[in-house]
């Protein structure tokens, strides 16, 4: 069976080569502390992926107001959140703007995470089992990121397809991408923050 280690690296090697495929650029590692450093600055949103949550998707016929009826965070998902959260605050952010996507795990994350009260944001909702709703969710997010005030600590908690749609960055569950939105609306991956 092949290590932990070993699969994510073949995966950002992956991501790498798929980048300069495309054409797209590749943001450069960047030290974690200057990361935390970005986002309590102001100007920048952290794009965290829910906590583990095993599986893939959501069981078909699912339903969004019932929680037993998605893929939800095991124990290990829910240490792995408090965790994060408690690297936040051990990083100079002890209250955030946090806003979630509206399926439970990513809920959940965001309440464990304990940075303060947990908006809604439908915006960042899955679109998994809907990949027509890529394109037009990615354009509403990046309309809904131009008009925020980035003042202080926001934390958007969602899934990997919608951080890969907005950024192209294949994030880890848990997993931390810092976007820094310029004076003009322009927005830019500053690096990613692994949790565990």
């Amino acid at each position: 069976m092949l290590s932990r280690r070993y699969l994510h690296l073949a995966r950002h090697a992956w991501l790498a080569v798929a980048l300069l495929v495309c054409g797209a650029p590749v943001p450069a590692i960047a030290d974690d502390t200057a990361l935390w450093t970005a986002l309590r600055s102001g100007g920048h949103v952290a794009l965290m992926r829910h906590a583990l949550a095993p599986g893939t998707g959501d069981p078909s016929g699912f339903d969004l107001a019932d929680c037993g009826t998605q893929r939800n965070l095991s124990d290990t998902g829910r240490a792995q959140a408090a965790r994060i959260g408690a690297r936040f605050r051990a990083n100079g952010i002890a209250a955030a703007r946090v806003l979630s996507s509206q399926w439970c795990r990513c809920r959940e994350t965001a309440t464990l995470l304990d940075l303060g009260p947990v908006e809604d944001l439908p915006t960042i909702n899955s679109f998994f089992q809907s990949p027509e709703r890529r394109d037009p969710q990615t354009r509403a997010l990046k309309q809904w990121l131009a008009e925020q005030d980035l003042g202080g600590p926001v934390v958007l908690v969602t899934h990997q397809v919608n951080i890969t749609a907005l950024t192209g960055v294949f994030p880890d569950s848990g997993e931390i991408v810092i976007v820094h939105r310029s004076e003009i609306g322009e927005l830019s991956v500053k690096g990613s923050i692994e949790t565990d």
